[in-house]
């Protein structure tokens, strides 16, 4: 994986830090995923087709569906809040008064109101799996959807790495074991670059690379999923070290026009990492994930947010023009969420606290019917009153866009027993697909 972390840090209420990063996962270095991929390629002479990929923008802390998608205009003031709402491209539906270029576009977009699911945890785990952190795991756990991806799609086109880790609290692959665990370089850039000590300095000598494998091969688990694969390891450093890979995260390399989309008022949080997101979907990746902002306002929810909301609506409505100008938005699902809304209630501070019950999901392009709201919580905005979606439909959504059946993919745990994605009744959103 790698990890390109931003400058802002951000601490929430659980005493984690949040850095703005975007990390590229499951690369060859991270557990050899992909010299196995390509050892099945070479075996199978896999044709290159059109490409589905994800996009998850995830909104760490918890942002307040009631100020974004969900304003309740005829509330009483302490649950309405600050903010107003206006309508958008497509009639009857309105959204926060903070994202007009989205509401320009909303024929590209949809939001569920009634997204259901989450636990009251500053963690992915729910989001990515579908499933509680705390609660019964199959035998060596739950895999996120950009691993099941990974396995299951195998890699990106042009051997581009196929999928996106969330963050060093990642829920990581689960019951799918070293091959799809996620190598974790670190640094601000490409050029600090490292893998498992080797800087990008120290890359040309593959003998040092080579070396910086037996860390992992001594990781290996008993069922000796990574054995016989040397020979692909050269293959799989030349992917790794290949210019398009390094072009994609080489913003200087974009074109300024289209990079200028992305520019913020100053003092606003910057957005270009939205851009790179895109680029490495056009490099060929399979699943990205990018975590942006600071969402847990338990105080001055409404001074966070008036800084936050127009950036990620700058952020985000770029990025969906862009994708839809190369003809990529059709084959690129956007899902932006966080791990769950906020309390109806706004408290003394003035913020918002966390809110388990309900929150709120926003969806962009992958071939979906967009143009629409999904479900309705009731007058204050508390519980899904309306098409309650639970977070596993959601992403069994995703699945679907990418070619996933999830009413018939399995995957084995580490008993060999067959697991399915999501359970049962919990398919795709039939408003969507």
């Amino acid at each position: 994986m790698l990890k390109i972390f931003g400058t802002q840090n951000d601490r929430d209420c659980d005493g984690f830090t949040r850095r703005n990063f975007l990390q590229i996962g499951s690369l060859a270095m991270g557990g050899l995923a992909l010299p196995q991929l390509l050892q099945a390629e070479a075996k199978a002479g896999a044709a290159a087709q059109r490409q589905k990929s994800v996009i998850m923008i995830f909104l760490a802390g918890g942002p307040s569906h009631m100020d974004m998608w969900d304003i309740k205009e005829d509330a009483p003031l302490e649950y309405r809040g600050e903010f107003n709402a206006i309508p958008t491209s497509v009639p009857g539906v309105r959204i926060c008064e903070y994202f007009p270029k989205l509401a320009k576009m909303w024929d590209k977009c949809a939001a569920i109101r009634s997204t259901i699911g989450q636990v009251n945890d500053h963690n992915s785990f729910h989001c990515m799996t579908g499933h509680q952190r705390r609660g019964p795991q199959p035998s060596g756990g739950w895999p996120s959807i950009s691993s099941v991806v990974a396995k299951m799609e195998g890699e990106g086109l042009h051997g581009t790495p196929p999928n996106i880790s969330l963050s060093k609290r990642d829920s990581g692959p689960g019951f799918l074991g070293t091959p799809y665990k996620a190598f974790s370089p670190s640094g601000k850039g490409k050029q600090d670059l490292t893998l498992n000590g080797v800087t990008t300095d120290r890359l040309g000598n593959r003998r040092q690379l080579l070396d910086s494998f037996d860390q992992f091969r001594r990781d290996v688990d008993n069922r000796k999923q990574m054995v016989g694969l040397d020979k692909f390891n050269e293959q799989a450093f030349g992917v790794i070290t290949s210019n398009r890979l390094l072009d994609a995260l080489d913003l200087k390399k974009e074109d300024p026009r289209r990079l200028a989309k992305y520019e913020v008022p100053t003092g606003y949080r910057d957005v270009k990492s939205f851009c790179t997101a895109r680029r490495i979907v056009e490099a060929g990746a399979r699943f990205v994930t990018l975590s942006w902002g600071s969402w847990d306002t338990h105080r001055d929810n409404f001074i966070t947010l008036r800084k936050q909301l127009p950036a990620l609506d700058i952020g985000l409505s770029a990025l969906i023009s862009d994708l839809a100008e190369t003809g990529r938005l059709e084959d690129t699902s956007i899902v932006v969420w966080g791990e769950f809304g906020r309390t109806p209630r706004v408290n003394r501070n003035p913020g918002r606290d966390h809110w388990p019950r309900v929150m709120g999901t926003f969806l962009a392009g992958g071939g979906m019917n967009t143009g629409q709201i999904i479900g309705q919580t009731d007058r204050t905005g508390g519980e899904a009153s309306e098409r309650p979606i639970h977070i596993q439909e959601v992403l069994a959504t995703l699945y679907h866009n990418v070619g996933i059946d999830v009413a018939k993919a399995q995957l084995s745990d580490l008993n060999g027993r067959p697991q399915y994605l999501t359970d049962a009744g919990r398919g795709p959103i039939k408003e969507l697909i």
